[in-house]
């Protein structure tokens, strides 16, 4: 039989709607219910899901649920949605999650969503207590609240994280993914407890997110290129870190990241770039971009740093081999809580090449704030402080 035009698109359009429209699996259907563990409701939802051949949306509804450890992974066959919107609850006792590195982990899924106003509440408060790990080189490591391992093309919408065990979110080998409108909270004392952390992926986008954390907000680890990190609000916490690098055998490169549009409140850090020294490690760091940034009360609002070395679990008797190079600071604004508003100390070994600083315009109990440099010699572009040596330890 010969279609004419007009019933060819009608058909095409019934057909694109049926394939795009999702399947709602409600957790009630497995027996997930308010004020009772899910763990195996929702185990059973995503089994349904994964195996479904088209998309297909679990509902978390609102309410409080509790969860213990869950590890739902694909490959699936067609497009999976979790929307929460109620309040999910870690276990509050560590051990209770037999040592899993993450508390929920969702892997091997391309166009994957997370959404909803649901919180996933970590309970973090009794494993703070507990961490050693400043003195300790073998602590025992708590689980995250999230891990996002190598998907593909997903979204992470309008869900709250709250008070993780450690990282809020650890990001591994992911490709095109996409947090909006994300939060992280949890007491400026919470120990470790990164918002995001992003290690060997591309194409990361962090966008319209607050984080209030007690460590950085958004940190990278080695191997991630095409980051953007846009219209975020952060504070507490230690800032949006590059590295440490130079810690760990075979760091892939850190390539293109950009920060824009970003707020950073009464932090320890505001933009920062670190690796460790007295390491064999080399890798690089190139293209790096932080631009249109507001200081509010930050420590170290611009910082490079080459001998990071924190609770003095390293030494400092050999450069960095980390090689940082194109790294902009342009239009950046605000309150200094240290009279170095801008630390640039680079390795010895491999100094930092293609800095530059571009409109600063940072102060210190209203005078401008001064910069402070070794081994780099940032170029000047319009308003920003001249670079002086360091004359004793100034991080």
């Amino acid at each position: 039989m010969r279609l004419s035009t007009t019933t060819t698109v009608l058909f095409l359009v019934l057909a694109t709607t049926h394939t795009t429209q999702s399947a709602d699996i409600d957790i009630k259907k497995f027996g997930g219910a308010p004020n009772a563990d899910i763990t195996q409701a929702f185990l059973s939802a995503w089994k349904e899901a994964c195996a479904a051949t088209s998309a297909s949306r679990i509902l978390i509804p609102s309410g409080t649920y509790k969860m213990g450890e869950v590890d739902a992974k694909g490959p699936c066959k067609a497009p999976i949605e979790v929307k929460v919107d109620g309040t999910i609850q870690a276990p509050a006792d560590p051990k209770q999650l037999n040592g899993a590195e993450q508390w929920v982990k969702f892997g091997y899924v391309s166009h994957f969503t997370l959404s909803g106003n649901g919180i996933f509440d970590g309970q973090g408060a009794t494993a703070w207590k507990q961490n050693d790990c400043n003195k300790n080189t073998k602590c025992v490591r708590n689980s995250m609240n999230f891990g996002f391992n190598f998907l593909n093309h997903s979204i992470v919408r309008d869900i709250t994280s709250k008070d993780s065990k450690n990282f809020h979110v650890n990001v591994l080998s992911c490709n095109n993914i996409t947090f909006d409108g994300y939060k992280a909270i949890a007491p400026a004392d919470s120990a470790n407890t990164d918002g995001i952390h992003i290690g060997r992926s591309t194409n990361v986008k962090v966008i319209n997110t607050k984080l209030a954390t007690g460590d950085d907000c958004v940190s990278l680890g080695d191997g991630n290129t095409h980051l953007v990190v846009q219209n975020v609000e952060c504070g507490p916490g230690h800032g949006i870190s590059v590295g440490s690098l130079g810690y760990y055998e075979n760091e892939a490169p850190v390539v293109d990241f950009l920060v824009k549009n970003v707020t950073l409140k009464n932090t320890d850090n505001g933009v920062r770039i670190k690796s460790w020294p007295s390491t064999a490690i080399a890798t690089t760091v190139t293209d790096m971009r932080f631009e249109d940034i507001t200081m509010v009360n930050v420590l170290n609002p611009i910082i490079i740093d080459q001998e990071y070395c924190p609770w003095n679990q390293c030494s400092k008797k050999a450069p960095s081999k980390v090689k940082i190079s194109k790294v902009s600071f342009k239009n950046i604004k605000g309150t200094s809580a240290t009279k170095e508003g801008v630390i640039l100390i680079c390795s010895k070994s491999v100094p930092c090449e293609g800095v530059e600083l571009s409109e600063i315009n940072l102060t210190y109990n209203g005078a401008p704030a001064i910069a402070v440099c070794s081994n780099v010699s940032p170029k000047i572009i319009g308003k920003a402080p001249a670079c002086t040596a360091p004359t004793n330890k100034v991080i």
